[in-house]
């Protein structure tokens, strides 16, 4: 065996263990408190404070799910129904419902309300070890005021705390704000990313870890 293969051989074992570790977590986020509190100020003065909590899909009740579905639904099916993937919201359903999601949610400390989520998995994507992000989803009112940026930046330190490699993520082409609002957190396309040639409505983006 060559020294190459050696190596390849070796981090691929690596992963494979820091991938179980990470999966084997009831509450990945634990032990990060800084995580697990935002505060915002509304336009009154007001401070509200939001609760952030990791929950595995068996833990997430049929009523948040059927929330995160429709917040999904009025953020980005105008995107879906303007390119080529088309807004299918059988497929969003059974995505958000899949046996290995995790979630983040933020909820309203004082109403109990949740407001935004993100759902993600620890997996192998094309050989490495990444925290993939399916969905960062806002309600509307809380948009822009820093919460999709720190519940990200929760998701880098989890992919950090378990030696993932890199967080990866999708966003259409079409959706201007969400290209953008990635780019200014440090993500650039993916190597993976589909080319020119294969006409994608998406683009992969990716950030490193290490």
């Amino acid at each position: 065996m060559s020294v190459t293969e050696t190596v390849s051989r070796n981090q691929a074992t690596s992963q494979q263990k820091h991938l179980q570790i990470a999966n084997q977590q009831t509450n990945p986020l634990a032990g990060f408190p800084e995580f697990t509190c935002f505060k915002l100020v509304q336009s009154d003065g007001a401070e509200l404070k939001l609760k952030l909590q990791c929950k595995q899909k068996a833990d997430m009740d049929p009523k948040s799910l059927k929330w995160a579905f429709k917040l999904a639904e009025r953020n980005v099916k105008p995107q879906y129904l303007a390119c080529s993937l088309g807004w299918q919201p059988k497929i969003k359903q059974v995505d958000l419902n899949k046996q290995w999601a995790r979630y983040l949610v933020a909820t309203d400390a004082a109403s109990k309300k949740p407001v935004a989520y993100t759902m993600f998995r620890f997996d192998l994507d094309y050989g490495r070890s990444v925290l993939y992000c399916y969905e960062l989803q806002v309600e509307a009112e809380f948009q822009r005021k820093g919460l999709g940026a720190f519940m990200m930046k929760a998701l880098e330190q989890m992919a950090r705390h378990f030696s993932m490699e890199r967080v990866v993520l999708t966003v259409l082409k079409n959706n201007d704000d969400g290209m953008r609002f990635y780019r200014r957190l440090g993500y650039d396309i993916d190597e993976m990313s589909p080319g020119k040639e294969e006409d994608a409505a998406y683009e992969i983006m990716s950030k490193g870890m290490f």
